[in-house]
């Protein structure tokens, strides 16, 4: 089970690489948000509700990671559904590969990217004038936390693919990508929200996942936002797995 999921992870990343038009949006475009959000909403800081920031660009970074992350899941979903056009999917299920480990090497390689994702803003983000609040213990938890988050929106995009089959059909959950993410905390505090965006970023998963991303790099190693964001983590990888692994199976019973 190890050996071939590290193998199909080893295939996954290969493939990634030799992509440029999958792997460039992943950095470009949170950059560029991130750019125009630092230069033109840097005054929000003084609205009454906000955050103590001294540096804007701190605050904006996670949100940054977590849209590069969003769209790194979203490939991997598209990655999955052309494998199935390509003819691929079914010489490998026709392997002797365990079944779980078609899911377990996605998931590998995805966390792995979202290590190399969330490590790049960080970089991008000091160069820049970001700071980290929490030093480097800060950036360590930043790191494992992208990551974690990285195998969850794999898993979805997975989910999705298997039932799916169609890149296209994939791809066309694009916009749902932004508006989950625009329905959250990630760029602006839940309490600056007006009604009903503050109640649907109350009970959005991503409000906590960019909310724990934030609090080490912004404001330090308060625990709260910390725990709550690793929890809700694992807690949307073990649904998304189960997803995954049944749209796995349902594919593997509508193949036979």
């Amino acid at each position: 089970m190890i050996a071939p999921s590290l193998a199909l992870g080893l295939r996954a990343i290969r493939l990634t690489l030799r992509r440029p038009q999958f792997l460039i949006p992943l950095f470009l475009m949170p950059s560029i948000f991130l750019a125009v959000n630092t230069g033109g909403l840097a005054a929000t800081t003084r609205l009454p509700g906000f955050p103590p920031t001294t540096n804007f660009l701190s605050f904006q970074l996670p949100a940054a990671m977590v849209q590069s992350l969003m769209l790194s899941g979203l490939q991997a979903g598209i990655a999955v559904a052309l494998e199935i056009e390509s003819g691929f999917f079914d010489r490998l299920i026709t392997a002797p590969v365990p079944r779980l480990a078609i899911v377990a090497g996605r998931l590998i390689a995805a966390a792995a990217l979202g290590a190399i994702q969330v490590a790049f803003f960080v970089v991008g983000g000091l160069l820049f004038g970001a700071q980290i609040a929490g030093g480097i213990l800060g950036v360590l938890l930043v790191i494992v936390l992208g990551s974690l988050a990285a195998t969850a929106f794999a898993a979805i995009g997975m989910a999705i693919a298997f039932r799916a089959r169609q890149a296209s059909v994939v791809q066309g959950m694009f916009p749902f990508v932004f508006a989950v993410l625009y329905l959250s905390s990630a760029f602006f505090p839940r309490k600056l929200l007006s009604s009903p965006a503050d109640s649907i970023s109350a009970l959005n998963p991503l409000s906590y996942i960019a909310d724990g991303l934030r609090t080490p790099i912004a404001f330090g190693l308060h625990g709260a936002p910390i725990v709550e964001g690793f929890a809700v983590t694992f807690g949307v990888i073990a649904v998304a797995s189960l997803l995954a692994v049944a749209g796995l199976r349902w594919r593997l019973a509508d193949a036979a």
